[in-house]
């Protein structure tokens, strides 16, 4: 899981091969619950990157994003919109691992 240092590094992602941005922050229980089990989700699809956005470090984006969710993901590949899992509920690693497989890398 990468995790970006500015706004320029997340445009590069957003910009470049096949991202996956993993909205989430520190004090999100949802968040922490899934966590222990992205790198396993990480193993399955290695034709994805995977960005980890910390939601209030980049308010801004989040904002832009219409995330107002986390945990929330977003698929993007060369600047496009691929697909999104965005809402309030807690993910499973079921739900996300469906969500991946519907997107073509």
């Amino acid at each position: 899981m990468i995790i970006p240092a500015s706004y320029e590094e997340l445009a590069e992602y957003v910009e470049g091969e096949t991202s996956v941005f993993f909205f989430t922050a520190d004090w999100c229980g949802d968040c922490r619950f899934i966590k222990p089990v992205m790198p396993e989700i990480e193993a399955e699809f290695p034709e994805f990157r995977f960005i980890e956005v910390d939601r209030d470090k980049y308010l801004e984006l989040a904002s832009e994003w219409n995330i107002f969710g986390i945990p929330s993901f977003v698929v993007t590949r060369e600047g496009k919109e691929l697909g999104r899992l965005v809402n309030k509920n807690r993910k499973t690693k079921e739900e996300i691992t469906t969500f991946l497989k519907s997107i073509s890398a």
